[in-house]
């Protein structure tokens, strides 16, 4: 492991556990430096994970102030798994997987475009486990031409990681759209959903980098175990 990701792992560490609070300064570059006892350059690198994902803020001539991380925050933007979402926030996980199967394409995704009548996917069901309590559904419906059949036991440790390390796919972008909805029979079936009427849904299509459709993901959250953000910075206009 780098130098630099092991430092940035243990200060995302001390922040997610309150021993840097939200809005105190961290050290210095030259205070960690010394601290870990490395070069400044290698500091800086595990800053800047910090900052881009949300940890930090650096403020010119004062330091990195950190930020309120307190919650199970799910990025509306960007393409991140469950298994790469629970290494950053340090959740206790366990994923089940329900059904996979192989099933005709569904006439919704048909209608949305993304495939033709009769084409075969693979339909997952996985249930996401934190902390205890179930509080995610997911729902996937993948491209069985593109992929084969899924093996379960991988599946249940990370999709993304089996389609992209032991397929070489490469995964490229998405479209994600955002809602809240009343509870389904299947999320009263499957999630804790300690008294919520509502669901908060989070529906994507992901494509490769050749612009192929891969798969349609349906993610169902409980709504009071999560928040839904973007950590968002802002550059300057040069020009004014």
């Amino acid at each position: 492991m780098n130098k630099f990701f092991k430092i940035y792992l243990e200060l995302k560490e001390k922040i997610e556990s309150r021993e840097y609070r939200s809005n105190s300064l961290l050290p210095s570059e030259n205070d960690l430096a010394k601290e870990y006892d490395v070069s400044r350059e290698t500091i800086r690198k595990a800053l800047l994970l910090l900052l881009e994902n949300g940890y930090i803020h650096k403020i010119q001539g004062k330091g990195s102030i950190v930020l309120d991380v307190h919650k199970y925050r799910v990025p509306v933007t960007g393409l991140i798994s469950f298994k790469e979402r629970q290494e950053l926030q340090n959740l206790e996980t366990e994923t089940k997987v329900l059904i996979n199967e192989e099933v005709e394409a569904p006439e919704f995704l048909i209608k949305l475009g993304f495939v033709k009548k009769g084409e075969r996917l693979i339909y997952l069901l996985r249930q996401r486990i934190i902390e205890g309590e179930a509080v995610i559904l997911d729902k996937d419906y993948i491209k069985k031409n593109i992929i084969g059949n899924l093996p379960t036991a991988r599946v249940e440790e990370s999709l993304y990681e089996y389609l992209e390390k032991d397929l070489g796919i490469k995964i490229s972008y998405g479209n994600k759209d955002f809602k809240i909805e009343r509870v389904s029979e299947e999320d009263i079936r499957y999630i804790d959903l300690n008294g919520n009427e509502h669901i908060a849904v989070l529906r994507s299509d992901v494509y490769t980098e050749g612009t192929d459709f891969l798969h349609y993901t349906e993610s169902r959250h409980r709504v009071d175990k999560f928040y839904f953000s973007e950590f968002a910075r802002r550059t300057s206009n040069k020009s004014n």
